[in-house]
């Protein structure tokens, strides 16, 4: 009679500690509920409509309630094990450390993108600096609950991890050198979300579209995405086209050569119809009397032509280049270079390099202007008595062979 007794007080002890583990979960998921889906909705309004990474933060924060009702809560549950009890309490205190690390994670999300809605963050990004405190946030958590789980002090988790630092340094190698690469790009202006960069090692050519601390993300002109660690930025050369953006202007350089079998002098009746050249009749007035001075001042009477300082068609042309590019509407002349230059001969002939700045950074306007300027200087050429020098083909080859029969 007293073992029947005695299992079924045994029996009561259970049901009475169910009882209160169970009104011990509704209180916690009541006011879980209570917080989350009342509180927190009515207070949507005032919250920041263009993003939910507030709400998720605030979300987080509000968990800390329910699991303080269960930390707390547990010592209150009749005839619970001692053991039991210090179980649930450590986990709660556990789940409490990592929500409250969770809301600051998402904290500092939300402030990176309250900052980049500011046009100082294209210049100044902070990305890479949240995520390295998000890391610190994360491991000084999980440290904190692995003591908390295990019964001990931090300090002595701490202890442990010194004697493994070597490990550690290796293990976040990346990151360190990434933080590195991030602080040297920030503060030396190297690098802003929007600038189109060339990186041939990593096969990059387009615009920056992310800066984060481990990657830093190009979309190439043909929208592939290329990413590049962020310390190859540091280690490795790469070309940043902002300054031509910045400047409003982007450079033709590009050489059309000539056969030099063309090259020659201009005489009088040449040059007399090339005046009528609006561009140039300036230049050859005034190359003419400085030829005829110079001539009248050094040569003697009856002294040969081949003596004289004489008018070249490739000088002309050149002359007439500088004076088309200066006219024309879409390029830049003040505070640019312009020129035309002659280069070195080749076995490909003459380049005559044309050198300027197109009044546009966007590279389909860009394309234009250079193919319009290049469009007229290969049709005026033969004007000057000049040929573009061309390889010739087996067209060309053929032709002279049915010549030569």
């Amino acid at each position: 009679m007293s073992d029947l007794f005695a299992s079924f007080n045994e029996q009561a002890l259970w049901v009475q500690s169910l009882i209160g583990l169970l009104l011990l979960a509704l209180a916690a998921l009541a006011v879980n509920f209570l917080l989350k889906k009342v509180i927190l909705r009515a207070a949507a309004p005032f919250l920041d409509k263009k993003t939910d990474t507030s709400d998720k933060a605030i979300a987080w924060l509000a968990t800390v309630i329910p699991l303080l009702i269960v930390s707390r809560g547990i010592n209150f549950v009749p005839n619970l094990q001692e053991n039991a009890r210090l179980v649930v309490t450590n986990v709660a205190q556990g789940l409490i450390v990592l929500s409250i690390a969770m809301a600051i994670v998402k904290a500092l999300t939300y402030a990176n993108e309250v900052y980049e809605r500011r046009p100082i963050s294209k210049n100044r990004p902070i990305k890479g600096y949240l995520q390295v405190l998000k890391i610190v946030v994360l491991c000084g958590a999980a440290i904190i609950v692995i003591s908390v789980l295990i019964g001990e002090s931090p300090i002595v988790l701490l202890g442990g991890l010194g004697a493994m630092a070597a490990v550690v340094l290796l293990v976040f190698k990346d990151t360190i050198l990434s933080l590195v690469a991030s602080v040297q790009l920030s503060s030396n202006d190297m690098l802003r979300v929007g600038d189109w960069i060339q990186m041939p090692s990593m096969n990059a050519d387009g615009d920056v579209i992310d800066i984060a601390l481990h990657t830093v993300k190009v979309q190439n002109f043909d929208k592939t995405i290329t990413t590049i660690p962020t310390h190859r930025l540091i280690s490795d050369a790469f070309i940043n086209w902002r300054g031509m953006k910045d400047a409003g202007g982007r450079r033709i350089k590009r050489a059309v050569h000539l056969d030099q079998n063309t090259i020659r002098f201009l005489d009088d009746d040449e040059i007399a119809r090339l005046s009528r050249f609006r561009l140039i009749k300036p230049y050859l007035d005034a190359k003419r009397a400085e030829l005829d001075e110079w001539n009248a001042r050094t040569l003697s009477e009856g002294d040969d032509l081949v003596n004289a300082r004489r008018i070249t068609n490739i000088g002309t042309l050149r002359a007439y280049a500088v004076a088309y590019m200066k006219d024309h509407p879409r390029v830049r002349d003040k505070g640019f270079t312009l020129m035309a230059r002659q280069l070195a001969p080749t076995p490909q002939g003459v380049p005559l390099e044309l050198y300027c700045f197109a009044a546009t950074t966007e590279w389909p306007v860009y394309e234009g202007i250079q193919s319009d300027i290049f469009d007229h200087i290969l049709a005026i050429i033969p004007e000057f008595g000049l040929r573009v020098f061309q390889e010739p083909s087996g067209l060309d080859l053929a032709e002279g062979l049915q010549r030569l029969d």
